[in-house]
């Protein structure tokens, strides 16, 4: 990998790692739809103007349905969830449940390659099956070990109220797991940076009402709003913008790999900066849901990379993706692989 590559890399793994700890400080201060519109809105509005320029707002026309179900499921839904989690849990705790999404993924995909072999007339792991790839008994392993991880991490806490906002993270992470695969199978031809805008933009409209209506009646602290205006240019806008130049620079594949550096960041970040205790049975969960992360996602192929959520028969075949006419900025990336990449890591 490039010097500029290993920087971006850095930056990733830096601004998709702190949003848990900027959650929790935001929500202290403001409602969750305020938290959701404010994020979303200065997101849309670095982003929408860039998107309007490169041109294919055209895509979102013709998609406008998959494109509804996608936003519901990578934003609209689990920013609203993990927003309202983090006004229980700690920052560190949520991002360490979040990082069970590439094993929930590996299950999903699993589940739609089957389904696309029934209808395609093969059977999963052979020529006919669009997924591809059997599931060995490293990837079997993987994701035991990634349920073994959930248990130990969250049985402790299932009592004294913390069931629900458990339960909501959980529901963040299938949202995040099942996203990659609307996007891969109906939103191929949607460039990266409209994809993204649209969404942001959707989000912030859908928000708007309620914001309004729970627009808090002081103006919040300095550092509520340095966490907001920090989660919408930095880990939203500047965030998606930094993941298309790394997959320009490394591709694909190795673009994600900075996914299973994020949980050590949050966690991090929230034990250093916000006090928040670690303890044994948190550590251990910690290591084994990275462990089981690892397994469940890894390539049989020995390409080292990351399995991603396998795109319809019909779709765009898998590789890099050269820019369009309909002006993605010449985003070389295959879709399912990116966007797997954005929904294990963009919280």
């Amino acid at each position: 990998m490039s010097a500029r590559g290993w920087v971006l890399f850095a930056v990733m793994s830096l601004v998709w790692g702190i949003p848990y700890l900027l959650i929790k400080v935001a929500v202290e201060g403001v409602s969750v739809p305020v938290l959701v519109f404010t994020r979303t809105a200065i997101g849309a509005a670095v982003l929408l103007p860039a998107a309007v320029r490169a041109g294919g707002m055209g895509t979102v026309r013709r998609h406008w349905r998959p494109l509804l179900v996608f936003a519901a499921l990578e934003i609209l839904g689990p920013w609203w969830l993990l927003s309202d989690a983090e006004r229980e849990l700690s920052s560190s705790f949520t991002g360490l449940l979040i990082a069970t999404v590439p094993i929930l993924a590996m299950a999903l995909s699993r589940v739609a390659a089957r389904i696309d072999a029934r209808r395609g007339g093969g059977a999963p792991g052979t020529a006919g099956d669009p997924g591809g790839e059997r599931i060995g008994p490293a990837r079997w392993c993987g994701l035991g070990l990634g349920l073994l991880g959930v248990s130990l991490l969250a049985g402790p806490h299932l009592g004294g109220g913390s069931g629900w906002p458990i339960t909501e993270v959980l529901l963040v992470a299938l949202g995040y797991a099942t996203a990659p695969l609307i996007a891969a199978r109906k939103l191929n031809d949607v460039p990266n940076l409209t994809l993204t805008a649209s969404c942001l933009t959707l989000a912030a409209l859908v928000y708007a009402p309620a914001a309004s209506a729970t627009w808090p009646q002081e103006m919040p602290s300095a550092r509520v709003l340095a966490a907001l205006v920090t989660l919408g240019v930095v880990c939203t806008a500047l965030a998606f913008l930094v993941f298309f130049e790394l997959i320009r620079e490394v591709g694909p594949s190795r673009a994600t790999v900075f996914t299973y550096v994020n949980p050590v960041v949050a966690v991090t970040a929230g034990v250093i900066l916000l006090d928040e205790p670690l303890d044994a049975t948190t550590g251990i969960a910690f290591l084994v849901i990275l462990v089981g992360s690892v397994l469940a996602t890894a390539s049989r192929r020995g390409t080292g990379g990351v399995t991603a959520p396998p795109p319809a028969p019909a779709s765009r075949p898998t590789g890099a993706r050269e820019g369009n006419g309909d002006g993605d900025g010449g985003v070389t990336a295959d879709r399912a692989t990116a966007d797997c990449a954005a929904d294990e890591a963009g919280p």
